[in-house]
């Protein structure tokens, strides 16, 4: 059943990233990325995954050593529910900064590797979108009437 679940999670999350990468503009893309329900699912099977080993989970989550956390994860229940806590935030986070860029104004083909990088190596793309934001400005920054002192 682990080997399942493991399989499952992304193929669960990959919906949500293909409509913000290859269909950005659709309005369908807009309506279902607006909900954060979509994590959802990762989050159910990151439950099915922790709570039978919650015994075990808790004393190396509450007091972490390098050695508890690598012995918990050494294990393949351990692995895939390492895996879907991953790809549960990195989609949050995905569909954070896509939200964001769309408010923003920020191209789609920014927000592609943006996003891909999201889903690969998720904090780097976090940082990636960082690094890019500040250059455009939200629809209510950039209309707001600038105060001279």
């Amino acid at each position: 059943m682990t080997a399942t679940l493991f399989t499952l999670t992304f193929a669960v999350a990959a919906p949500f990233w293909a409509l913000m990468i290859l269909l950005p503009r659709w309005s369908w893309t807009a309506r279902i990325i607006a909900s954060p329900l979509i994590v959802l699912p990762v989050v159910l099977i990151y439950a099915l995954l922790v709570l039978p080993a919650f015994g075990d989970v808790l004393p190396a989550v509450a007091s972490p050593t390098l050695a508890g956390v690598r012995d918990l994860l050494g294990t393949s229940a351990g692995a895939a529910a390492g895996w879907a806590h991953m790809i549960a935030f990195d989609l949050f986070v995905g569909r954070w900064a896509w939200l964001d860029s769309r408010e923003r104004g920020v191209p789609a083909l920014v927000m592609a590797p943006v996003l891909v990088l999201t889903i690969l190596l998720g904090p780097l793309g976090l940082a990636a979108y960082l690094a890019v934001r500040p250059r455009w400005r939200t629809p209510a920054a950039a209309t707001e009437p600038q105060h001279l002192g």
